[in-house]
């Protein structure tokens, strides 16, 4: 969406943008939906980090976190699903897993291809992607209902 100009110039030559209402509004969605996913995949690792540590406190916080992000995520719909997805290519398998588990009914195919995967391994990730393929296969998978 095409912003406004003011005639004025900023201090180095730049022209100063003014944007309407619901551009911002737009802008503020997406920044949100950045926070909640960086939120997300902060405490999903910090979950993990703090149950190979054995400190089941500072990984129930850290579980509690992430749940509220997702939560928020998930309740902006489509938008939020989409943020969350980006995800599915992090670095840590076991973003990219918990991650997955959430997607599995609005991106069906890529998020079992990241469970499928990690399922191959051992640990903690791939016992939940085992866990997720288990309830998905099942029909008792309820992490995003309709």
């Amino acid at each position: 969406m095409e912003g406004r100009h003011l005639g004025a110039r900023s201090g180095v030559g730049q022209r100063v943008r003014v944007i309407g209402p619901q551009e911002h509004r737009e802008g503020a969605l997406v920044m949100k939906l950045e926070d909640l996913v960086e939120q997300f995949a902060q405490n999903v690792a910090g979950q993990n980090e703090a149950i190979l540590r054995g400190d089941a406190k500072i990984g129930n916080k850290h579980a509690r976190k992430y749940g509220a992000a997702v939560d928020k995520l998930l309740a902006n719909g489509n938008a939020g699903r989409d943020a969350l997805a980006v995800l599915l290519k992090h670095e840590r398998l076991d973003v990219r897993v918990m991650a997955a588990a959430h997607l599995l009914r609005y991106r069906t195919d890529g998020a079992k291809a990241v469970l499928e995967e990690a399922a191959k391994g051992q640990g903690l990730a791939p016992f939940g992607a085992q866990q997720a393929l288990k309830r998905w296969e099942e029909g008792t998978w309820a992490l995003d209902p309709e």
